[in-house]
């Protein structure tokens, strides 16, 4: 039986975004199955008593700088948002409903979402900005805000978010492999050895 990568992730973290790009070959690499987990960070952080490294000015500046430094590495494009941060509590309610209703459209939705915010900068806390992306990428603004608003939907992040707080994740990108957590995406070689 192949293993698996628990991703529990939020839209809104620059790390969560590089791990986002990574995941996938890690897996592809290893035989292993790749288990979206979407989370809301601030309620992550809420209950933990965490925060973004950011507000601490010292850790931010050098935070920036890093994840420049991974995304060489990576060869991945990133462009810090200079929006952040992001209220993701809507967006995590569409990820977390394209999921539900969705899944075939699931990763083209995140995709758009994280391109939006860490590649093209677009500001994610104006409405019209995500209607604007998600209608570029062939999304119906009207029915993801739908999803928005749907009480199981609702619930399910609410869930989702309270599992990863009994498993310990006090951020994100937070990953598991055999109820082993990983948190950050400087943490990939680990996942790498203990998929492999």
């Amino acid at each position: 039986m192949s293993k698996t990568v628990e991703f529990f992730f939020d839209l809104g973290s620059p790390s969560t975004y590089l791990a986002y790009t990574q995941l996938p070959k890690i897996c592809a690499q290893t035989g292993s199955q790749l288990i979206y987990q979407p989370m809301l960070l601030g309620g992550v952080f809420k209950a933990t008593g965490n925060a973004s490294p950011i507000t601490i000015p010292a850790k931010g500046r050098y935070m920036l700088h890093d994840l420049e430094r991974y995304a060489k590495r990576y060869d991945v494009p990133l462009n810090f948002n200079p929006h952040f941060p992001v209220n993701t509590l809507l967006l995590m309610r569409a990820v977390t409903g394209m999921q539900l209703r969705h899944p075939e459209r699931f990763l083209d939705f995140i995709d758009c979402l994280f391109r939006a915010l860490w590649v093209d900068k677009r500001n994610l806390n104006d409405p019209a900005t995500v209607a604007a992306v998600l209608m570029e990428n062939g999304f119906e603004p009207t029915e993801i805000l739908a999803l928005t608003n749907d009480e199981e939907v609702k619930a399910a992040l609410k869930d989702k978010t309270e599992q990863a707080l009994q498993r310990g994740v006090f951020g994100a990108p937070s990953m598991f492999v055999d109820n082993q957590l990983f948190f950050g995406q400087d943490r990939l070689d680990f996942v790498l050895e203990a998929l492999s």
